[in-house]
């Protein structure tokens, strides 16, 4: 049996119909997710404050978990990307939204840039990406501050913007 050639045209419009109907059913009111860590990329985003004991107020998420500055970073661009971003997810919002402050949290200084993650935006503060540690499994907690991890260390972030160069103790941690 000798096989059917299809025409170069055919099978490019062919495929770029079965794109286009693969990104419509994941657009619209659905959640959209991150494409390599499988996060939600929501529409609203709330950089809050909150206190963690031995460090004081720093900024959080809504729902209570740290946020951390990598300051290889330099308030230039997400370096974060791959299994680097398995461990520490960025803080996203979807394109064209804001985020907004609570608490101490400064709204002149919230900010986003564009994720080589996702496609989506990273929330900033004071310029540098925020992201949050995937080993803080509850609300609180800052188990990445001061933590040698992909080349740097990382750090909470006061509510003035500025890096919390402290360490945890053992000690603190469970008051």
């Amino acid at each position: 049996m000798t096989p059917v050639r299809i025409p170069n045209r055919v099978a490019t419009a062919a495929f770029m119909i079965l794109v286009m109907a693969g990104l419509s059913a994941c657009g619209g009111a659905s959640v959209r997710r991150d494409a390599l860590l499988m996060i939600p990329v929501p529409d609203r985003v709330t950089v809050t404050t909150g206190t963690v004991p031995g460090l004081g107020t720093v900024l959080m998420d809504a729902q209570g978990h740290t946020l951390y500055e990598y300051p290889v970073d330099l308030r230039k661009h997400v370096t974060c990307t791959g299994g680097c971003a398995g461990t520490w997810p960025p803080l996203v919002i979807a394109d064209g939204r804001h985020p907004t402050a609570a608490g101490d949290a400064r709204a002149k200084l919230l900010g986003s840039m564009p994720d080589p993650n996702t496609g989506a935006r990273v929330v900033t503060y004071d310029g540098y990406p925020l992201y949050r540690y995937d080993n803080d499994t509850s609300p609180g907690t800052a188990n990445g501050q001061f933590l040698q991890s992909d080349g740097a260390p990382w750090f909470a972030l006061a509510p003035s913007g500025q890096p919390v160069y402290r360490q945890i103790t053992q000690a603190e941690t469970r008051q």
